[in-house]
């Protein structure tokens, strides 16, 4: 066992040792990286996974706190690529390739801004005009695309929902007084990393092999939450849970009965009291927070397909209707 944790450690990419374009050749899609700079001028890195024939649908993804989306997040979008959807991504300020203090979100909204910027470039690009746009969003993603929703009630045409942050979990949420206490101290010491939690990683990742390999990603954030971070997303989800009956928006909300990270039944509430027309919800039976890496590949293929299928009868309904 140590053997094996040896080379695994060694791996340059999730999956293993062939380069990157050489990996994406072999999964049959086309994928490239760059810069994207912000209207309040942030560099930040990004990414697109698209289909080798012309796309259905164009994806917009956001990723999970101390994540980045050039490791094990980048499983989703190659599989989405093969089904043939268009994917793009970026690296949120403070995280991955972007610029900004590690793990430092002082700001949610202005991250939703920089979201949508993003986004509107690739609405813009003449390969893309036309198509269906949908969100997808994994946990603090998931709450960014509700907030970002919100904030252009009109620009998407549905949302993918992973374990969306709508609340932080009580099981890993400090009680009364910490969050006061966090956020007053958060307006002196806002980048301090000295929040006591548990690493999400292992709280996340069923499988142990995969923990393992979640644990070599270089640009996971191995620190203590920063104080600004942690008052921050308290606001945010405290000021979604407040707004849940406002989505409007058609979504699939997926979630691990098991997630100790985010609270299913939040997600429940949420397809429950949401004023959307076209909204479901798929509560899986045993599975953690890492709906779409962490679990077996059986359980992550149920998972995917339910996606895929959700996406497909979408993109069928918009050509119908045109």
């Amino acid at each position: 066992m140590e053997e094996r944790q040896n080379l695994l450690q060694s791996y340059p990419h999730y999956w293993g040792f062939t380069p990157e374009q050489d990996f994406y050749d072999q999964q049959k899609i086309s994928s490239s990286s760059s810069s994207f700079t912000t209207p309040r001028g942030l560099s930040l890195f990004t990414r697109s996974w698209l289909p080798l024939t012309p796309p259905r649908a164009v994806v917009f993804m956001v990723h999970g706190y101390g994540n980045d989306i050039s490791w094990t997040f980048q499983a989703t979008p190659i599989f989405l690529a093969q089904m043939g959807f268009a994917c793009f991504a970026l690296d949120l300020q403070g995280h991955g390739r972007s610029q900004g203090l590690k793990a430092f979100v002082p700001n949610v909204d202005l991250v939703v801004q920089d979201c949508l910027s993003f986004f509107g470039s690739i609405k813009q690009d003449p390969n893309f005009q036309g198509l269906p746009c949908f969100l997808y969003g994994e946990s603090m993603g998931g709450a960014i695309c509700l907030l970002i929703h919100f904030a252009d009630p009109k620009g998407f045409d549905g949302a993918i929902l992973v374990a969306p942050m709508c609340k932080i979990s009580d099981k890993v949420r400090p009680g009364w007084p910490i969050p006061q206490i966090l956020t007053f101290l958060a307006r002196f010491f806002p980048t301090w990393a000295i929040v006591p939690a548990p690493d999400l990683l292992y709280k996340s990742v069923k499988v142990d092999h995969k923990k393992v390999i979640g644990e070599m990603n270089p640009m996971r954030y191995r620190g203590k939450p920063r104080l600004g971070t942690v008052a921050e997303l308290l606001r945010v989800t405290d000021y979604l849970s407040q707004r849940l009956s406002d989505v409007k928006i058609p979504f699939i909300v997926l979630h691990g009965s098991a997630d100790v990270v985010t609270d299913p039944n939040v997600s429940r509430e949420l397809y429950k009291v949401a004023e959307s027309e076209d909204k479901s919800i798929k509560v899986y039976e045993g599975m953690m927070h890492s709906l779409l890496f962490g679990e077996t590949d059986e359980n992550v293929e149920i998972v995917r397909n339910d996606i895929v299928s959700w996406l497909n009868d979408r993109c069928d309904r918009t050509t119908t209707t045109d």
